[in-house]
């Protein structure tokens, strides 16, 4: 099953969000394309509640960050076919964040309106820390404060359960799992550019769609097809960076 991560819906993001931009174009193909081939997108939660009643041809469509191009661009799209998928919500930095705003916001975010208009349309909102740090570089104190702020932040407006989150820039650990896991969080995605095997909720995989995948690569992806190929050098940066990721925290730790 894919879990499909995507960013910002955009003919001309900003310079911080290029790369993972897609075109609103290209954006409507790979959706109408899922469409023709019998794909039923469902929100993440549904991994981890309702694993054994999956449809047939079950897919995950997801956004990180929040970014008010889904709002304009995506959303009347997903509307339009009837498609589940799942926001992750920066909380500190959506545009009327005010008093709560944090961190440096990449390009222009939605508002609370917005997100509350998205979740009335059926799109599950999930969490994405409140500054959008490197949470595996956080102290347990500040990583705690980053998931239950952003959570208790979404349950207030949004008056409903917040069960799912990303990490932001895909970095996690066991400790960020097990903090993920204390603030309450049922299921949570990370990167890894490679399809759902058997791994914990807490940790699952996503295809990353960005700027430039056309869409013959887009329906091999889906269908399971070259997905090894098509994100070998990925991953191959991810596993080297993870590695010195645990060491940075390491050396940290031990000169606290």
């Amino acid at each position: 099953m894919p879990v499909l991560m995507y960013h910002s819906v955009n003919a001309r993001p900003l310079r911080a969000t290029r790369r993972l931009a897609v075109d609103p174009g290209a954006f409507a193909d790979q959706m109408a394309l899922l469409a023709d081939r019998g794909f039923t997108p469902v929100p993440v939660s549904t991994l981890a509640d309702r694993p054994g009643r999956l449809p047939a041809r079950p897919v995950v469509i997801t956004f990180d960050d929040g970014y008010a191009d889904f709002h304009e661009r995506a959303l009347p799209v997903l509307d339009g076919l009837g498609f589940a998928a799942t926001v992750f919500v920066t909380t500190g930095w959506l545009a009327d964040a005010g008093t709560q705003a944090a961190g440096a916001p990449l390009d222009r975010m939605l508002s609370w309106p917005q997100v509350r208009e998205a979740a009335a349309h059926g799109i599950e909102i999930g969490g994405h820390s409140h500054s959008h740090p490197q949470l595996d570089q956080l102290p347990d104190a500040a990583l705690d404060d980053e998931l239950t702020r952003n959570k208790g932040l979404l349950e207030d407006r949004l008056d409903r359960p917040v069960t799912t989150m990303a990490y932001p820039y895909g970095y996690s650990s066991a400790r960020v799992r097990r903090a993920a896991a204390r603030a309450g969080y049922t299921s949570a995605c990370a990167v890894a550019n490679r399809l759902p095997r058997d791994e914990h909720v807490l940790a699952l995989p996503r295809l990353t769609v960005r700027q430039g995948m056309d869409l013959g690569t887009f329906a091999r992806l889906v269908e399971g097809d070259g997905v090894l190929r098509t994100y070998a050098f990925d991953r191959v940066l991810t596993k080297g960076y993870a590695v010195v990721r645990r060491l940075r925290y390491a050396v940290r730790q031990a000169g606290s």
